[in-house]
């Protein structure tokens, strides 16, 4: 029986070509988007469940509020993990990890910079899951001075992977940190939080105090829930160990999941770029609305062409074929079109999969979930769309009563026009809303890209000095810099700005130097006297930093307008200000000039409190800031390598533009925006696939009406209307229902950003025009042709 179905189900899709050529390109270009959206989905949850012991790992974070001031910090002070150990039974283990572990390699005569090692306690190899491909995992980083290299990074050093145990190898300034190699691991999966190249264990003497933080600490429970119990009993912690760094703060311990780091969270000091779950559910909805626009389309070509079968139906009933019988007839020829549909799908996943992977920074394949599994998911996958696709047109086409089927009546339609109409309707609301987040996620991107920083970024470069005998001699390097025409400026800090990674101090505390109500956390940036005019940074009142030792002996500080702002302060120059506490001694510092506000971190960041400082000691001249000539920048690029290699010989400039450094914080939405542009287009061709699909049948329905009136005198443009308006009003109609659904979509995805454009009306008029001309074009291609038939072959015979 089955046999005979799928033969009839054959014949008839043969028979009819062009509308299941139709069908098949519709559902699988919508099978094609909603695999690769669901593979993507799926690698994006995935990451570290790789991990053995995943449900039982959690990351601390910390919150604190007090005042107008606090803090959300994915870091922790380094006594954190050995208390967290001592103090609560529920803590299997605890490790902390210092991610300021990279620098230059040293091995023989070869050097190797790399810069993503971590330093870290040898529990990590009990609470996290890597495979050891040499080194005994319980004891690898157990003494100082150890190592665990990645395969990869020790190939890179030894040439073989298996050469590397017990070599030695060094860091620093002429390889004065040396590392006994103790173990090899497998590469760090890529569906990683924390990624690496290697490990190296902390001194004996790695202490530090409860009031700085900068590790991240982890901890393996006992059991999954037992984080409840700690997080409840957070003060008691707080008392015992941060009160009296942090009197007055309203502090909270927060136990992350490991699995849920990646996409829920966005915290200060985060280990890397994290995911967003709120754009996994955008891809989610839009894979599953884009096969959905395409099932329409199988829905609505099958029901309007009902007229085409209706006696076919009518002669099947008489010789005895039940509905049952008309029902599974119509499912089969459902599935297998469904069938070959997710055969085609599967062809153009492995076609666009690459440029795919090239967009989102994945390594995706179609096999992701293991090729015998990705058959059985196909399989069902085509089965499912089958179904779906076929219940309302087999209950619809089997439904027909014998008789005025015989005679070829069609009985009441108007439920079932209704119906095909609000599935168009649906079909285009979908696509315009895409069309419409499309528009506003590139006009968001071009702002945050072009918008005034409150500094001039262009041309202006920054890199790492790596070398501590380079740091005392900027001076010196800035001279010699400055004599080349093609150098416009030069300036030293502590940080490279715009990488959201500037630490953070209190601002204001009270007089026993405790946090007081008015105590602020702001920005700290550490700046030479010639970082200001070097970026164009605009002074709001007072004056820059002086070149000499007066403003360093004074403890002269620069704030920015929002710090002043806040504290409601009229005349901040000259005021004096209790900056922190060292070993009981309060620091004061004056303030000697207001900035006006200039961005240091994305603009998913308000402006915050900063204030600037001079160097304190020569490791605070780290970092420097060289703005060059549009002239010829390969020459002034050459010029700075050559003049830096004086100071250090061993380390080249490692330069990134800070204008890239802006950019590369928008990587996401760019990504995301690059994706929805991508699905919107596919949205918009299996729409038009499905208008026409449609418009070609109105037009074989209407063959001899449309003969009729060439030969009355109707041109060409009258039969195109006719023909197209019907359609075209329904994407009017579509337009209008998606505005409000839009706009509400686009509000929401631009609250992530502190600084956004403003959603424009012109934006949603534009966005229905467009769908409503590539609908009328897509119409018109077909009309025009049936418009343009020789009335004479369709007029002389029935």
């Amino acid at each position: 029986m089955i046999k005979i179905y799928l033969k009839i189900a054959w014949r008839n899709l043969n028979k009819h070509r062009f509308f299941s050529l139709v069908n098949i390109c519709g559902l699988a270009l919508g099978v094609a988007a909603f695999w690769i959206i669901a593979s993507y989905m799926t690698d994006e949850w995935s990451y570290d469940r790789y991990n053995d012991k995943s449900d039982r790992i959690f990351r601390v974070a910390q919150h604190g509020k007090w005042g107008n001031g606090g803090f959300n910090l994915a870091i922790t002070s380094i006594p954190y993990a050995p208390a967290l150990k001592a103090d609560y039974p529920e803590v299997e283990d605890a490790i902390r990890i210092d991610l300021e572990g990279g620098g230059k390699i040293i091995y023989n005569d070869k050097q190797i910079v790399a810069n993503d090692i971590s330093f870290t306690d040898n529990a990590i190899f009990n609470i996290f899951t890597y495979h050891f491909l040499s080194g005994d995992p319980n004891t690898a980083l157990s003494k100082p001075n150890s190592i665990v290299l990645t395969k990869t990074l020790a190939e890179k050093i030894f040439g073989d992977a298996a050469l590397a145990m017990d070599k030695i190898i060094s860091f620093g300034v002429n390889g004065s940190s040396q590392n006994v190699v103790t173990g090899v691991i497998a590469d760090v999966p890529a569906n990683s939080t924390f990624k690496f190249s290697a490990l190296r264990s902390f001194d004996d003497n790695y202490t530090g105090q409860w009031a700085s933080a900068g590790v991240f600490t982890f901890v393996l429970l006992k059991n999954h829930d037992d984080y409840k119990k700690i997080e409840a009993r957070s003060d008691d912690f707080f008392n015992k160990h941060l009160k009296a760094s942090f009197a007055g703060v309203k502090y909270k311990m927060e136990l992350q999941p490991l699995t849920s780091i990646h996409l829920h969270s966005n915290l200060d000091y985060e280990m890397g770029n994290n995911g967003n779950i709120t754009y996994m559910y955008i891809f989610g909805i839009v894979g599953l609305l884009i096969l959905v626009i395409a099932i329409i389309n199988y829905v609505n070509l099958t029901t309007a062409r009902s007229s085409v079968r209706v006696k076919e139906i009518g002669i099947r009933k008489v010789i005895g074929s039940g509905k049952a019988q008309l029902l599974y007839m119509f499912f089969f020829e459902s599935i297998l079109l469904a069938i070959l549909a997710t055969l085609a799908g599967m062809v153009l996943i492995q076609a666009a999969l690459p440029y795919f992977n090239l967009l989102s920074g994945k390594s995706l394949n179609i096999w992701y979930f293991g090729v015998s599994k990705s058959l059985l998911i196909f399989a069902f996958f085509a089965l499912v769309t089958g179904v779906v696709s076929g219940i309302y047109p087999a209950l619809f086409l089997s439904g027909f009563k014998t008789i005025p089927a015989m005679k070829g009546q069609l009985g009441n339609q108007s439920s079932t026009i209704l119906f095909r109409k609000g599935l168009v309707i649906f079909q285009f609301v979908i696509t315009i809303v895409m069309i419409v987040g499309s528009c506003i996620i590139y006009q968001q991107l071009h702002y945050v890209l072009n918008r005034d920083l409150g500094f001039d970024k262009s041309q202006m470069l920054t890199f790492h000095i790596h070398n501590k005998g380079a740091r005392a001699k900027t001076e010196e390097i800035k001279a010699q810099l400055l004599q080349n025409p093609l150098i416009q400026s030069v300036a030293v800090a502590g940080n490279p700005i715009g990488n959201n990674d500037i630490g953070s101090n209190a601002f204001n505390i009270g007089p026993d130097g405790n946090n007081a109500a008015d105590t602020k956390m702001v920005e700290s940036l550490i700046v030479d006297p010639d970082f200001i005019p070097a970026m164009q940074i605009k002074m709001a009142m007072g004056r820059n930093f002086q070149k000499g030792i007066s403003d360093t002996a004074n403890h002269s500080i620069i704030v920015n307008e929002t710090l002043i702002n806040e504290l409601g302060w009229k005349n901040p120059i000259g005021r004096r200000v209790r900056t922190g506490v060292n070993h009981g001694v309060i620091n004061y510092s004056t303030i000697i000039g207001v900035t006006k506000d200039f961005n240091t971190y994305s603009l998913q960041h308000k402006v915050s409190p900063m204030v600037l400082n001079l160097p304190a000691v020569t490791n605070d001249r780290d970092n420097m800031y060289v703005r060059l000539s549009k002239n010829n920048i390969p020459a002034a690029l050459a010029y700075l390598q050559q003049v830096y290699a004086r100071f250090d010989p061993e380390n080249k400039v490692d330069y990134h533009w800070l204008d890239q450094n802006f950019a590369d914080q928008y990587l996401s939405e760019k990504k995301q925006g690059n994706l929805l542009l991508i699905f919107t287009v596919l949205a918009i061709c299996i729409a038009c696939l499905g208008l026409f699909g449609l418009v070609t049948f109105t037009a074989e329905q209407r063959v001899k009406e449309i003969g009729i009136r060439k030969v009355l005198g109707a041109g060409i443009h009258h039969i195109v209307n006719m023909l197209a308006k019907e359609l075209v009003l329904l994407v009017f109609v579509a337009a209008i229902v998606a505005a409000p659904i839009a706009w509400f979509a686009v509000n929401k995805w631009l609250q992530n950003f502190a600084y956004r454009v403003n959603i424009q009306w012109w934006v949603f008029i534009a966005a229905g025009v467009a769908a409503m001309l590539i609908a009328f074009i897509t119409i018109s291609v077909r009309s025009v042709k049936a418009a343009m038939a020789n009335p004479a072959n369709s007029l002389k015979s029935e």
